[in-house]
This record gives structure tokens, C-alpha cells and sequence, in this order.
């Protein structure tokens, strides 16, 4: 590998590199001498730049030559490339939704037959990325298209340490253990919630991502599956009772900070700054893990900010869900290269090569933990390899004008007044005026 190449890559990745020959022999991996893959995915910046690295392990262990373009109009460009016929070998899709409509086309080419039975025994939670990675072809066959590789956790809790241990607080394991938290936290004078569904013109999709959580917690996941189909409306019993289930947390006035009144119009990247104020205006805030992007200057993971999993309920028995987001590699133009590829994204090699250089989780359980090049990543990662269930953003994956459009306004009406019920009549009504 070029030293160039290697400016800023960790010691793990630094002996992956080296070993890359071994190790893909052991795999498997065949002699690709002479033969060009092309890859076409949403990565720029540092994601590319960590992705190359990966690419440099694949080309140094088959002898293909990998060609990566990235580009921040994705969706758009993909779906123009595959219907002139000039797609790319591998295409790295943001969400699922837009791989599905392609495999229903007939665009994409189906994984080998071993790829499902390896990520059911590989992966945490192996059967729902299989599920995420399922479409219905152009006769309406099921087949597995996509393969998942860098995750991302929503279901997250953010605090501070030093509050939590000056107040006593243990950290709560269940849903149950959390609620009671919050009123104690009530009880002994404080607030333990900061919330805010401001976000300009995308105002509202924090309390979409509260909902999807509580609907894995509250239902089994096929049913969560059917509400984000519309297989079930939007305003079923079941989804009714989950936005009210946020409504107990963002509309009582003693568990938010500035009141139920404020959490529609704070914005959501100033909201978890209370976290931090002397004497603290919050103790919890429910976010992804992008959201130290927004804390304080100078804030330390670990040692200022830390989280923990947003708990299930113990009395549902449901396991423990994760609601997240991931890219997922489908193949797009066939070739004995993208085949190879899809494979050696199985390896361990694969994903701690990206792990030690920071952005990254999986959900592959053969991976060494210490790869994570941080604390903060390895807890994340250890949160995702802990899920029983996965789920994609429900919101991601719904029609634009209900998942980014009426689903985001419909609770941002539900935080100022409405109730769930006139809320998801309305969000259904929608739903119903675009089929």
C-alpha cells in the first residue's frame, strides 16, 4: 500500500493492510488481475477517504482495479444510470427504498444463494438486515439484493455523567426504569428531558424518530414493517397509542425543559445544550448518534456526555430494538469483480478496517470490539451488536410527502395541541390522496 495512502490510518488499519494477502486467501478471494470494478455510492470527504481504504485491502488481495465515485446527488444520478444502461458494478444506496423500486425493475442483480444464511448467522439481529435486504423482483419474487455495511444507532439516551452521579441516578435498563427515573428526577426539583422538533423546513422529524422507537418497543417488529407500508394505517389503535406514548414524555409540562410549549419550536441542535448549563435545564435527551456534532465546544465523550440505550419495555418482552439507518451494496451491473466485492464485505478485515478509523459501525459479530477507534464507537457498536431486532427509520422509507411531509407537521400539530388521534386521521387522509 502507498504511503500516501496511509496518512492518518491507525495501527489496526495499518496491520489489516499488511495482512490483506493472507487473509483473503483465507476467504477465498479470487485472482482478479486485469479486471475494473466500479463502485458508485453517497460517500464523500472523510467516508470516502476511509472507504479507500477498504477498496486498497480489496485490490491488494485479488489484483482488481476499483474505480469509487461518489457524489451527493446519488439518488438521482443511480436512477438515471441504470435506465441508459451504464450503471455501475456496485451501487452503495443510503436507504432501502430506492434499491427496492430498482429490483423491482429488473435493475438490480440478486446475491448469491450463501449471502442470506451468512448474514442470519453473521450479523446481531441477522434476520432483520436480511428483511431490509429483501425486494420483490419484476415477477414479485422475493430475492435478496442488498447487502448492509456501515450503520448508524438512533436509539440513544444522552446525559452527563457527572449530573447523573451527583444526583444518584443509576441508569435506567428498562423502559419501565426510565419512566421512573424521569420522576424522580421531577420528584427531587429537576427536568429530566430536553426535546426540540425545530429544524427549518424539516421541523418535526425528531418526534418521528421518538415514535418508530416506541413502536418497536410497544409492537412486534412486522408490525412496524406494516405501519411503515401503510399494510396497516397510519391511524391504527396501535400507532395512535405510540405518539401518545411520546406525548407523555413531550407533552407534560414538568418533564421537558421550557415546558410542552417549547418543544416545537426549539431547534433540535440547540435542544441537548441544557445538558450542560449550571444547574442543568435537562438531565436526558433522546438522540442519534450524530448529535455530539451539536454539544457544547470542548464537550469530552466519555467524560462530559455519555449515553445509553433507549430501554425496551420488560413487560412486553420484545427484546432489545434498535432503530437506526445503515447503506446497504447492491449490484447493479454483474460481474465476477461486484460478486467478489459483496463477498469480501463478509470479512472481518472489511469492517475493522474502517472501524479503526472512526464513522463507522456493524453489526458483524465476529469483529473485534478493540478495532473501534474510540469508546464512544465501541459502546455504539456495542449497542447494535446487542440488538435483538433492527429497523430502519420508518420515516426514510415512507413516501416523501408522508415521511418527510405530512408525518413531520402532523407532530409538530401534536406537541402544540392536537391529539393522536385527529393527527394520524390526517397523516392517513394524505397517505390515502397519493395512491
Amino acid at each position: 500500500m502507498h504511503k500516501k495512502f496511509l496518512a492518518g490510518v491507525s495501527a489496526i488499519a495499518l496491520v489489516l493492510a499488511s495482512a490483506s494477502g493472507v487473509s483473503a486467501a483465507s476467504h477465498g478471494m479470487p485472482d482478479l488481475s486485469g479486471q475494473t470494478l466500479t463502485i458508485f455510492g453517497p460517500w464523500l470527504t472523510a467516508d470516502k477517504d476511509n472507504f479507500d481504504v477498504v477498496v486498497k485491502l480489496f485490490e491488494e488481495a485479488t489484483g482488481a482495479d476499483v474505480e469509487y465515485a461518489g457524489s451527493d446527488s446519488f439518488e438521482q444520478q443511480i436512477v438515471i444510470d441504470t435506465q441508459a444502461g451504464s450503471a455501475p458494478n456496485i451501487a452503495v444506496f443510503p436507504q432501502p427504498g430506492l434499491a427496492s423500486d430498482l429490483a423491482g425493475r429488473g435493475l438490480l442483480t440478486p446475491l448469491d444463494d450463501g449471502t442470506g444464511d451468512w448474514v442470519r448467522e453473521n450479523y446481531a439481529a441477522g434476520q432483520s438486515w436480511v428483511d431490509l435486504g429483501t425486494y420483490a423482483d419484476a415477477s414479485g419474487a422475493d430475492q435478496l439484493y442488498g447487502f448492509f455495511y456501515k450503520v448508524n444507532v438512533k436509539s440513544l439516551v444522552w446525559y452527563s455523567p457527572d449530573n447523573f452521579a451527583d444526583a444518584g441516578y443509576d441508569i435506567p435498563e428498562t423502559m419501565e426504569e426510565l419512566i421512573a427515573l424521569s420522576d424522580q428526577i421531577v420528584a427531587d426539583g429537576g427536568t429530566p428531558w430536553c426535546i426540540g422538533l425545530g429544524s427549518g423546513g424539516a421541523t418535526g422529524w425528531p418526534a418521528t424518530d421518538w415514535v418508530e422507537d416506541l413502536m418497536l418497543r410497544t409492537q412486534e417488529p412486522g408490525v412496524y414493517d406494516q405501519w411503515v407500508s401503510n399494510e396497516i394505517p397510519f391511524n391504527d389503535p396501535r400507532v395512535v397509542a405510540a405518539i401518545d406514548t411520546f406525548g407523555s414524555f413531550a407533552k407534560n409540562d414538568a418533564y421537558v425543559d421550557g415546558g410542552a410549549a417549547a418543544v416545537g419550536t426549539t431547534d433540535f441542535r440547540d435542544s441537548p445544550k441544557g445538558l450542560f448549563t449550571v444547574p442543568a435545564k435537562c438531565f436526558m435527551h433522546r438522540q442519534a448518534s450524530f448529535i455530539p456534532a451539536f454539544f457544547p465546544e470542548g464537550t469530552e465523550l466519555g467524560v462530559d456526555a455519555d449515553f445509553f440505550y433507549f430501554p425496551a419495555y420488560e413487560s412486553k418482552d420484545l427484546g432489545k430494538p434498535v432503530l437506526g439507518a445503515g447503506t446497504l451494496f447492491t449490484i447493479t451491473k454483474d460481474s465476477p469483480a461486484a460478486q467478489a466485492f459483496v463477498s469480501f464485505l463478509r470479512t472481518t478485515e472489511a469492517h475493522e478496517a474502517w472501524m479503526s478509523l472512526g464513522g463507522f459501525l456493524t453489526p458483524h459479530l465476529g469483529v473485534d470490539l478493540a478495532a473501534y477507534s474510540s469508546d464512544t464507537n465501541r459502546g455504539l457498536g456495542t449497542i447494535l451488536r446487542n440488538a435483538t431486532t433492527f429497523r430502519f427509520d420508518g420515516s426514510d422509507l415512507m413516501p416523501g410527502a408522508i415521511g418527510a411531509g405530512t408525518f413531520w407537521t402532523g407532530m409538530v400539530d401534536y406537541v402544540s395541541g392536537s391529539d393522536a388521534q385527529s393527527v394520524a386521521d390526517a397523516i392517513q387522509e394524505s397517505w390515502d390522496a397519493i395512491k
